[in-house]
């Protein structure tokens, strides 16, 4: 049986780890079942698409936005190596799912607009589906009202007619959209509950996502959230690529 690939951006030690484990457990997957880059550490290489069930790109402190010159080398070499890859993977209709980060990797292979007109805070936000969304194969695996975690600084502010919108936040227009009918991108993080969100404010706590004067205000706020549903996308993302 064909693995899954995680592609990883996060420099961090804790904060990947967290996220490989959340993205494992999450999608009903064994370690050995997922492969991992971490594309901070060093170049992607040639991917060879088709020998993954589908292929998965978590969140991190990349911004498709930033002005070039504020880019670190690693950044401007993960986006120029990314960019290859989506081609690759929009044009054979490969299965792929982008949290977070995920939204501006695709959004910029289909030419969306994409700035910080529609940031969120770290904070849980209740996400629709739209009438596509709640028949997608993927999205239905979700209600058509639920509550997720976010924290960005970009989004999308403007989603090309050759993508099908699926979800919305009232402070988001694009929580999550299709390209073809296996290409997916989520603005909030499916690989999120309120242990891993508690675990992950802790984590970048010093790292300038927040204030550190926040972190006991925002633990509260995640554990006072009804968050629960989002993880089932990965199930649903999981069995769908290996159908």
């Amino acid at each position: 049986m064909k693995p899954f690939l995680l592609l990883s951006i996060r420099a961090d030690d804790d904060a990947a780890d967290e996220e490989y484990s959340a993205f494992v457990r999450f999608a009903g997957l064994t370690p050995g079942e997922v492969e991992r880059v971490r594309l901070d550490r060093g170049p992607l290489g040639r991917v060879e698409v088709t020998d993954y069930a589908g292929i998965i790109l978590g969140g991190g402190p990349y911004n498709a936005s930033d002005p070039i010159e504020e880019k670190s080398a690693d950044q401007l070499r993960a986006e120029d190596e990314l960019a290859g890859l989506m081609e690759e993977v929009i044009g054979r209709d490969t299965w792929f799912l982008g949290a977070c980060y995920g939204i501006g990797v695709v959004g910029t292979a289909i030419g969306a607009r994409i700035d910080r007109e529609f940031s969120e805070p770290v904070s849980s936000v209740p996400v629709t589906l739209s009438d596509a969304g709640r028949d997608d194969p993927l999205f239905s695996a979700l209600p058509a009202g639920f509550d997720a975690f976010v924290g960005h600084k970009e989004a999308i502010s403007v989603l090309p007619a050759s993508a099908t919108l699926l979800a919305s936040s009232p402070t988001c227009p694009v929580q999550g959209f299709r390209v073809g009918s296996r290409v997916y991108a989520t603005q909030f993080h499916p690989e999120l509950d309120v242990a891993g969100i508690v675990t992950r404010i802790g984590t970048y706590r010093h790292h300038g996502y927040f204030d550190p004067s926040e972190y006991d205000d925002l633990v509260a706020m995640a554990r006072a959230s009804a968050v629960c549903h989002p993880p089932a996308l990965l199930a649903r993302f999981a069995a769908l690529a290996r159908a």
